[in-house]
């Protein structure tokens, strides 16, 4: 990858490892032989990257009309399932017109308005009052309904027979490892599959979401699909999950060059091209984004990595070790393959967007 990146055009730009990424999820894909897995396009929707992935999921998840769209567009055979809060009239009848194969109901309200569209199958989402210890980020609020909301939902289905429930949608944390996220979706069938089976749903669905852990400070650790999927294989119920960063987060790179090297007050800044407006993810999580410098060698000192823009928040990363830079040096932040480019607040100050570049 170094050799391909110093001899960019133009910097910054995206690189992406095709060959690298299809790897990783064709082994996700084998260490889950019992399990459905959709991708969450939110995590990274670029084509390039849904075509990669592709041959190795059963479908993809999305969480708007643009997303349905754009994936019925570049995969128009794969299955979609189509969730998320906040669902327009518009884009519940455009997940008519598309076929999206499943519709994660939010409320007794959406369930409603889905119903004067004509059939559909779905799955409830549930907002369950689970504690997850060690969370990145828990999905509560407006996600889903309790257990009122669903039994609702349960009634209103009677006095719609042209909607079919499937089952039940549980995303409920993310940042998780795999024997706390397997904990978790044990808790969730124990819950699920006899509410269900109760109202009616002989071959229950469980879709259990993704938030598997993606470590930004330890960039070679992966996730256990394997422990992961062997435990999901005892779930009684046809059980789907929906990772997204966990799959694509390591076969991205964001590659820019030194544009000025500065010391005030005692600290050093190595300012680059670009910034937090194109790689929004270390300002989104708090924490330093793993890069390699590529075109510098010698004694490593402290530095602090910012971008272009006219806010103290552009960095990249704080006190962080780095050879004697100078300008037209080449950096490549890794684990930038997901939520980056597509979460970050593209048109701020109007720099210049980011080529993009794919190894195949």
């Amino acid at each position: 990858m170094n050799e391909f990146a110093v001899a960019l055009d133009r910097y910054p730009a995206y690189v992406h490892d095709l060959p690298g990424l299809e790897a990783h999820v064709r082994g996700i894909r084998a260490a889950l032989p019992g399990t459905e897995v959709f991708y969450a396009a939110k995590a990274n929707p670029d084509a390039e990257i849904l075509r990669t992935v592709a041959p190795h999921i059963d479908g993809v998840e999305v969480s708007s009309g643009g997303e349905l769209a754009h994936v019925r567009e570049t995969l128009p055979g794969k299955p979609v399932a189509f969730g998320g809060p906040g669902k327009t009239d518009d884009e519940l009848a455009l997940s008519r017109t598309l076929n999206a194969e499943r519709i994660h109901v939010e409320s007794p309200n959406e369930l409603a308005r889905l119903a004067a569209l004509g059939p559909a199958d779905v799955l409830l989402r549930a907002n369950l009052p689970l504690h997850v210890p060690n969370a990145a980020l828990t999905m509560s609020g407006p996600f889903g309904m309790d257990e009122d909301a669903l039994d609702h939902c349960a009634r209103l289905l009677a006095s719609y027979p042209h909607l079919k429930l499937r089952g039940i949608h549980a995303h409920l944390a993310s940042g998780l490892d795999a024997p706390v996220m397997l904990d978790l979706a044990h808790r969730i069938a124990e819950w699920a599959i006899p509410w269900l089976r109760a109202r009616g749903v002989d071959d229950p669905e469980l879709n259990v979401g993704g938030g598997m852990a993606v470590d930004y400070t330890s960039p070679e650790t992966r996730f256990d699909w394997h422990t992961y999927g062997t435990g999901l294989s005892g779930i009684p119920a046809k059980v789907r999950i929906e990772p997204g960063r966990a799959m694509t987060a390591y076969h991205g790179w964001y590659v820019t060059d030194v544009l000025d090297v500065k010391t005030t007050r005692g600290e050093t800044f190595v300012v680059l091209r670009g910034g937090t407006h194109h790689l929004r993810t270390p300002v989104t999580k708090g924490h330093d984004q793993p890069f390699k410098v590529l075109t510098a060698q010698g004694p490593e000192r402290p530095a602090t990595l910012v971008g272009q823009l006219c806010t103290p928040k552009d960095v990249f990363a704080r006190d962080a070790l780095v050879p004697p830079l100078a300008p037209g040096d080449v950096i490549a932040f890794t684990m930038a393959g997901a939520y980056a480019w597509n979460i970050s607040h593209h048109d701020f100050l109007m720099h210049p967007k980011p080529a993009f570049h794919y190894r195949r």
